[in-house]
């Protein structure tokens, strides 16, 4: 990238280690639900009639033009040349577009925007700081959202403003195969009645931790739609995994170590590591990972990643990422 467009920090582990997520957590989340607030950035471009979603389409990887209204989508920000800085979750409502990005990855983001978008068709806003986000996730969360009294989209990939009380919310729903089924956005003052409410209705409340196991085990990792694009262009060979680390007693895979080896030749990288504590299932108890190899590496194949030996497996887990009720 030029010097106008900040360059995107090198890929980097995601790592969980023991005691970063208790076993009960994931137990919430096959059976119940947590809640907890996303460590995330969250900016806004707004616009005259349409000029924020249009200058936000010609950015994101994903379509948030045809959906309409009311879209809840996941896709990459890009520079112009096209080159990929940061994955995030843009909700489309009315002349707005929210986005909602890692907390590492907002300063990247406003830069883009600022930069690429013109003043007199849209302008973007940083509400990191006087915004929380709460996400939702398990297979209970519906049922908890209703209990807590809170407006619920009628279909999955949809946003909604609303309010609890006398609370202004925004609250959009994801597909099955998120890591999180929904993301209520409330100003940072109102955030700790509104999760007392969901606790109150059953979730239970921890941190974003949890959320990152979550996204492990749903197959999710930033920087997919790096892969996302080449498959839809029909040039991928990379591929997003699984992996079952294969050691007994259960040593931790290497850190700051991403190479993936089959056959002593070089197949792809680590992106997440996490230890999944015992809560029950066929895979708890051990450590797992996600990893972009190359197409050839069969389910089920022995590799060395991250210095230990792992099985290969398809996405998601085998346990216990379940889809909502």
């Amino acid at each position: 990238m030029s010097d106008a467009f900040p360059t995107p920090p090198p890929a980097t582990v995601t790592r969980l280690e023991r005691d970063a997520v208790p076993a009960e957590i994931v137990d919430r989340l096959r059976a119940g639900a947590v809640v907890a607030a996303a460590e995330v950035g969250v900016i806004d471009l707004t616009g005259a009639a349409e000029g924020a979603i249009t200058c936000f389409q010609g950015l994101l990887t994903n379509d948030l033009e045809k959906p309409g209204d009311g879209a809840f989508v996941y896709g990459a920000l890009l520079t112009p040349k096209g080159m990929i800085v940061v994955d995030g979750w843009a909700a489309r409502l009315g002349p707005r577009v929210r986005y909602t990005v890692p907390a590492e990855g907002r300063e990247r983001a406003l830069a883009i925007l600022q930069r690429s978008v013109p003043p007199r068709l849209a302008r973007s806003t940083d509400r990191t700081a006087d915004t929380t986000v709460l996400r939702l996730a398990g297979a209970h969360a519906v049922a908890v959202m209703g209990a807590a009294g809170l407006p619920v989209p009628h279909a999955a990939n949809r946003v909604m403003e609303s309010s609890a009380g006398d609370v202004a919310l925004e609250v959009a729903r994801t597909s099955d195969v998120a890591p999180f089924i929904f993301q209520v956005t409330v100003a940072a003052e109102h955030a700790e009645p509104i999760r007392t409410r969901l606790i109150e209705a059953g979730a239970y409340s921890t941190n974003a931790d949890a959320l990152e196991l979550a996204r492990i085990l749903a197959g999710c990792y930033t920087g997919q739609e790096t892969v996302s694009r080449l498959h839809f262009r029909g040039h991928a060979n990379r591929q997003l995994r699984g992996l079952l680390f294969e050691s007994d007693p259960p040593a931790a895979p290497a850190s700051g170590w991403s190479a993936v080896t089959h056959d002593e030749q070089d197949v792809g990288r680590v992106t997440s590591i996490a230890w999944l504590p015992d809560g029950g299932g066929s895979v708890l108890g051990r450590w797992i990972g996600l990893a972009i190899l190359r197409r050839e590496v069969p389910i089920s194949a022995t590799v060395r990643a991250a210095g230990r030996e792992a099985r290969v497996v398809a996405l998601p887990f085998d346990a216990p990422y379940v889809a909502p009720a």
